[in-house]
């Protein structure tokens, strides 16, 4: 079981409880991925986001600046927005990514959950399905790794372009991120690329025919099964009562924030214990809580990686860092443990 992380580079608060500039997070952000490499995670994501929240816009470039500093974590996006990006410049950036740190690079593709870079970048949402349809078409082409000859509508034809500079294991690792659509499902199963299922509200259970319908149209297919994996916010500390109490005041602050975007009500304390109980889609506790938990969904779905989104809201680094350590030391050895005796 491959335990990882993910980010957006929420924006941290300081000494009084002053908001952190986005450079100060930036190198916060490289300073968490380091210390995940040194605690023996599997893998660091970093979100892609155009707002002032987040710090995080170029996760490329953030990764690079890792890669120089680590040795073995694998290095990916979380996720990146192709419906606004240009396919080939996203090809280039990752695989010019995967020479710079030997093979780590990784990257999640998606629509996002925001849609600021839309008007950003010049998009109409209206194009909203074939912008990401298209895009992920000529990206999947990309991944041969050979000439190229592609059309559509939301970009000049290609005529045997060949895309460098190329991987040196021949082939980027690449997922299609899902959030609950089953057309996202049979994408990921049509490109034959692993699925990845962003579960942020509701029960994980609920997930699951999803898993089971990726299954069922790679065999009819007659593929072999390819990886699944499971994104889920959360937070580890010593014990359940002080993780929930760090954390709740933070994922208050950040989902009333959104929510008064999007209409949401208020979030509560009753509704945080729901989403932190045993059937919901919050990973909050001590790290035995939070490692049955992983495990139990996991076998649920046949997922072989999870990734922790430990960063929500303006919560301190230095409770971001004890958060990692903690994942990385008490709930990896759990969960392989727990994996072991199964």
């Amino acid at each position: 079981m491959e335990l990882g992380l993910d980010t957006f580079g929420d924006i941290s608060t300081g000494p009084g409880g002053t908001m952190r500039r986005h450079a100060e997070v930036l190198r916060e952000v490289v300073d968490q991925a380091v210390l995940a490499d040194q605690v023996g995670l599997d893998f660091i994501g970093l979100g892609e986001h155009h707002r002032d929240d987040f710090a995080i816009t170029a996760p490329d470039v953030v990764l690079a600046t890792i890669a120089g500093r680590t040795e073995r974590i694998r290095l990916g996006s979380a996720v990146t927005v192709l419906s606004s990006d240009d396919p080939i410049r996203v090809f280039e950036r990752f695989s010019t990514l995967d020479a710079l740190s030997h093979g780590r690079a990784e990257v999640i593709l998606g629509r996002g959950s925001f849609t600021e870079s839309f008007a950003l970048f010049g998009y109409d949402l209206a194009d909203y399905e074939v912008l990401f349809t298209e895009k992920l078409d000529l990206f999947a082409q990309l991944l041969t790794e050979r000439p190229v000859t592609w059309s559509g509508t939301t970009r000049p034809p290609l005529e045997n372009v060949t895309v460098h500079p190329a991987t040196e294991s021949g082939r980027l690792t690449t997922w299609i991120g899902v959030g609950g659509s089953p057309q996202s499902v049979v994408r990921a199963a049509h490109y034959r690329l692993p699925l990845m299922l962003a579960i942020i509200g509701g029960p994980p259970a609920q997930f699951v025919p999803f898993a089971q319908y990726y299954r069922e149209l790679l065999a009819a297919d007659g593929i072999d099964p390819l990886p699944v994996g499971m994104h889920s916010p959360g937070y580890v500390a010593a014990t359940d009562e002080q993780a929930r109490d760090e954390l709740f005041p933070h994922f208050q602050e950040q989902r009333d924030r959104i929510g008064r975007e999007r209409g949401w009500g208020p979030t509560t304390r009753l509704q945080f214990e729901r989403d932190a109980s045993p059937e919901g889609a919050l990973y909050v506790g001590s790290p035995e809580t939070v490692a049955r938990k992983i495990v139990k969904n996991a076998k649920a779905l046949g997922a072989g990686r999870f990734d922790l989104k430990y960063a929500n809201g303006p919560m301190p680094h230095e409770q971001l860092l004890r958060c990692i350590e903690l994942y990385g030391t008490e709930v990896r050895r759990l969960v392989d443990d727990m994996m072991a005796d199964s």
